[in-house]
């Protein structure tokens, strides 16, 4: 009874019977104060910025591919040749028109020269004729005579004027002729119109092809490229108002299959209405794209930066714990015992929780092994790799 009595005595001297307990081995942290950023976070999906068929201008037989499928290629790349043979004919048969009309031109000036000068003659013989008859010295026929001579010529020279002409007209349509001919030859060269990837090949060497007709391949253009999802309509105004002041929003995307890579982009399109199905707002970001990482038709992860919450008090988000309460976290104090405190909390900012209230920056907060402690308890910080590995 004396050894149970003094038993009591001591446990009595103990307050709450703690003092004899070994300290718990718990990991902290302290509360920081930082900038969070206010953040969007959807689904979204990828789509190329560009996607273009490339068709044959031209119809003849495909002769030969210079790519292979699936291959980033450049603008201005050689994709396919079709046959030139017989445009290289057609060019041939355009400039030697052009040709005959330059020789029938220069044909025709020479005979207006001479058609002049027959003119000229036959005008002078006209009027002297005319000054013979007024005298008497000739008869009238031969005067009349002269003067049909003057006229025909005139007339003559008229019609070779018109030749003049004619021949002119047809060596501009000779030279659009030899223009075309010639540009069929450069689409014999089907080359890449922008810088993409290119998709499986449609039609394959051999194959006669028309004139836009079926699509030889496709080519997505992948850097940059465009990210669309959808926001609630209540961010609708602070986006606009952000997106108004002329600073370009940033856009973090994720993929989902690799977490732990992102692009970073900004937002490039807002729609001109409210889906009122969905009330949800339609917005494109644009991602330069560089690495490839993103793809068309991909399901990403879409982070929209749409404001900064400065002096914020944040700890890790594992500190905060749900209670009959509400939110609290286990505080430490200056004699390393914990007190639990309630807190109220904003929102989550990646690892980290936003601290409304409850907690000041500086504060120590236990961030692991709180099944392990309870108010009052006394505690050693330690690694959280040491947690729950055997003796410390």
């Amino acid at each position: 009874m004396a050894a149970a009595l003094t038993g009591c005595k001591q446990q009595a001297a103990r307050p709450g019977g703690l003092a004899g307990m070994p300290p718990v081995p718990v990991s902290i942290a302290k509360a920081t104060q930082e900038s969070v950023p206010t953040e969007l976070k959807v689904v979204g999906t990828v789509e190329a910025s560009a996607i273009v068929q490339i068709k044959s201008q031209v119809a003849g037989e495909l002769m030969a591919t210079h790519f292979t499928e699936g291959q980033n290629v450049a603008k201005g790349d050689l994709l396919f040749e079709i046959d030139p043979r017989p445009y290289d004919d057609a060019l041939r048969q355009a400039l030697a028109a052009v040709a005959r009309d330059k020789a029938q031109i220069a044909q025709a000036e020479a005979a207006l020269e001479r058609d002049k000068a027959t003119a000229r003659f036959a005008q002078s013989d006209a009027e002297r004729q005319a000054e013979l008859n007024k005298t008497g010295l000739t008869a009238h026929s031969v005067y009349d005579q002269a003067q049909s001579s003057a006229d025909a010529a005139n007339a003559s020279a008229r019609s070779t004027r018109a030749a003049i002409d004619t021949a002119k007209a047809a060596i501009e349509s000779d030279q659009a002729a030899v223009e075309r001919a010639r540009l069929d030859l450069v689409y014999c060269q089907i080359r890449a119109p922008l810088a993409g990837r290119t998709g499986n090949l449609l039609v394959h060497p051999g194959n006669l092809v028309k004139v836009n007709d079926v699509p030889l391949v496709v080519i997505h253009q992948i850097s940059p490229i465009f990210v669309d999802f959808a926001a609630p309509e209540q961010h609708l105004g602070t986006i606009r108002r952000l997106a108004g002041t002329g600073s370009k929003l940033a856009v973090r995307v994720e993929s989902q299959d690799d977490p732990g890579r992102a692009a970073t982009g900004y937002l490039s399109v807002i729609d001109n209405t409210v889906d009122a199905t969905t009330g949800t707002i339609h917005l494109k970001a644009t991602c330069e794209n560089a690495d490839r990482m993103l793809w068309p038709g991909q399901f990403v992860t879409v982070t929209l930066t749409l404001d900064t919450i400065q002096n914020a008090v944040v700890v890790p988000a594992e500190a905060v714990q749900n209670g009959q309460q509400g939110s609290f976290v286990y505080a430490v104090k200056p004699d390393n015992r914990v007190e639990p405190r309630l807190v109220t909390t904003g929102r989550a900012w990646g690892s980290k929780m936003v601290i409304a209230s409850g907690l000041q920056p500086g504060d120590t907060v236990v961030t692991d092994g709180q099944l392990r402690i309870f108010p009052g308890a006394p505690i050693v910080p330690v690694d959280a790799a040491k947690l729950g590995t055997g003796p410390l």
